[in-house]
């Protein structure tokens, strides 16, 4: 028998949520046959992973427990090989500092216990693995999991070509950027300001950052309203997203890190060249397609886009090399879901 912990869905969507509908449900891992643990608001989902989540490992000796969302809770990590959690990245052991007060109380002492005691874990890239590597056990197995990047904003392949066919940039013109994701100090949108301060001071582009998102923790919203050339979109359905996407010429990233990144492939949906931090999990997310740069150096980030912009054919090239990416990026997915359902089949035929 197969648990999973759903106890986190129910709220709003984010990435955390979303990989738990799209790589751990029962179609995802068809025809495996999974029993969701779910749970109402924040009591419940605490009450649910501290005592219904156990309780249940008890009554049902030869199951497993998948715990694809929050960490497994202290009392579920002492079932020992019979719990996996899928691992996003390591930042609640890494970045302190970037914290909200409920991650460092609840969710960083129960990913330090399981990723110390813990004999098998799925990841979302090679990136996490590798920094799993440095806290877990010696003889601890890691399994790449990686998630198919589906069109989520529904852009179609028309719609990205034509678009691709028909972007313009004339020096000194209007240069739009997207950046998506929660406004908290880990997406270090800061930096991405000052890049598109740095375009239009030093390049003369009226260059703008588009940043699709809720405000989180932190005050970062505060920081970044009124800064040259940002615009704070809030949250945007998929067809606010779409037109966004289709309209501009860059997508950016400068996150402190990730352990994926699966936004920056999404975009590539749309055709568009992605700007990302020069970090491993961005090279291995983006292969060739991206535009890597240092996000410390505002002005060596402007002057690169800036010389990008002016490539003959640049969005023509970016379309091409963006859509390969993406087909690169879902074999190998792919190839991890059947590799993981044989791995899980003993369990999931009981």
């Amino acid at each position: 028998m197969i648990f999973v912990d759903h106890t986190h869905l129910g709220r709003r969507v984010t990435g955390l949520e979303r990989i738990t509908i799209e790589l751990f449900s029962a179609d995802s891992l068809a025809p495996l046959r999974l029993h969701p643990i779910t749970a109402s608001g924040t009591l419940g989902l605490i009450l649910a992973q501290q005592f219904t989540v156990p309780a249940r490992l008890l009554a049902a000796p030869g199951s497993i427990l998948l715990a694809p969302g929050f960490p497994p809770s202290l009392p579920a990590s002492l079932f020992g090989a019979r719990v996996v959690p899928y691992v996003h990245d390591c930042f609640l052991l890494t970045r302190p500092q970037d914290l909200s007060r409920k991650a460092a109380l609840y969710m960083a002492p129960a990913f330090r216990r399981a990723v110390r005691t813990l004999p098998w874990f799925l990841v979302n890239s090679r990136s996490t693995a590798t920094e799993l590597r440095a806290f877990c056990r010696a003889d601890a197995r890691i399994t790449l999991y990686r998630p198919v990047v589906r069109d989520v904003f529904a852009i179609g392949a028309e719609a990205a070509a034509r678009a691709a066919a028909t972007r313009r940039v004339e020096r000194g013109g209007r240069l739009d950027l997207v950046a998506l994701g929660t406004i908290e100090p880990r997406k270090n949108l800061l930096a991405a300001a000052a890049i598109v301060e740095a375009l239009r001071s030093r390049h003369g582009w009226d260059a703008r950052l588009n940043i699709v998102g809720r405000p989180g923790w932190g005050g970062e919203v505060e920081r970044l309203r009124g800064r040259p050339g940002v615009v704070l979109h809030g949250y945007r359905d998929a067809e606010g997203l779409r037109e966004l996407l289709t309209a501009a010429h860059l997508f950016i990233s400068t996150s402190h890190d990730e352990g994926l990144g699966l936004p920056l492939v999404e975009a590539q949906y749309a055709g568009l060249q992605v700007v990302a931090p020069d970090k491993p999990v961005f090279r291995e997310v983006l292969g060739t397609s991206g535009e890597f740069v240092d996000t410390a150096d505002a002005a060596d980030a402007a002057d690169r886009i800036d010389r990008l912009m002016t490539r003959p054919d640049v969005f023509l090239a970016a379309a091409a090399a963006a859509m390969g990416n993406v087909e690169r990026w879902n074999a190998d997915a792919r190839g991890d879901r059947e590799a993981l359902i044989e791995r899980l089949r003993p369990w999931g035929e009981l």
